[in-house]
């Protein structure tokens, strides 16, 4: 497997121009793709992964979220749970349908079989990237790869919780978020500290509950030292909302959070 990071950056911008740019939806997430590709480095370099391993994080993170314009265009919505699995559906247009030629340069035969395996890695990434918890049968090297994919998309899906309406991630209206209490399930599942499973989220606040989970799953303490320096995660755990209790649930939430990050 081979590729030229500018021909990977200039065919993933003529693939989005297929899409409306002007939704912020397309535009967060080709903004998302970009940050996290540099994360996925970021967190390569920093467990001293040679350059060539480096690149490979990276274009995992370049390619994990092709599966979202599609789903967007075809069910007007990033939730997966009321469309379709988004990691699934990349995986089937850059695997199956061939898109993925478009990103790689052709190889020579030599050292092909090394190559074709770390295709499979980036194929696995890419599957996976989005599920609960990875399959326990990968190895190691397979394992790193996600780990260090889903690092990098769990901390940057705190920053667009920050920086993009929660109202126009959700589809739901400020009166509906904030106007809503935590599903019990979902904080009894956050308190055991645990990423929330999709099917207890119930009212829309347990998605912004869910988010928040994310960092209890966080593997590199590179990806850690990343969220407390960016702050994105404290913002999103003082969500303000109209109802007494759910403010009473947030106060516990944020005290949670802190005694897993070893601050208090």
């Amino acid at each position: 497997m081979k590729f030229d990071k500018n021909q990977v950056k200039k065919v993933f911008a003529e693939y989005t121009k297929n899409y409306d740019i002007s939704d912020p939806k397309v535009s967060l997430k080709v903004a998302h793709t970009y940050r996290v590709s540099e994360l996925c480095r970021r967190i390569a370099k920093s467990i001293s992964l040679p350059e060539e391993d480096c690149d490979i994080a990276w274009f995992c993170g370049m390619l994990h979220d092709i599966g979202r314009f599609e789903q967007l265009r075809i069910y007007n919505t990033f939730i997966d749970s009321q469309s379709v699995n988004h990691a699934h559906l990349g995986h089937r247009i850059l695997f199956e349908e061939g898109r993925i030629n478009d990103y790689l340069v052709e190889c020579p035969e030599d050292g092909k079989d090394a190559e074709d395996a770390d295709l499979e890695i980036v194929k696995k990434a890419i599957y996976y990237h989005s599920d609960y918890r990875l399959p326990k049968e990968l190895d190691d090297r397979t394992k790193m790869f996600c780990d260090i994919l889903r690092d990098a998309d769990k901390i940057d899906i705190l920053r667009v919780n920050v920086e993009t309406p929660l109202e126009d991630i959700y589809n739901v209206t400020t009166k509906e978020l904030r106007g809503c209490a935590v599903t019990q399930a979902v904080m009894d599942n956050f308190m055991e500290g645990h990423a929330t499973l999709r099917s207890l989220k119930k009212a829309p606040v347990d998605f912004v509950v869910g988010h928040i989970s994310l960092a209890f799953e966080l593997v590199y303490p590179e990806s850690r030292r990343a969220v407390k320096e960016q702050g994105y995660l404290d913002k999103l755990m003082h969500f303000s909302s109209d109802l007494p209790e759910t403010e009473e649930q947030f106060v516990l939430i944020r005290r949670r959070m802190a005694e897993f990050l070893g601050e208090e």
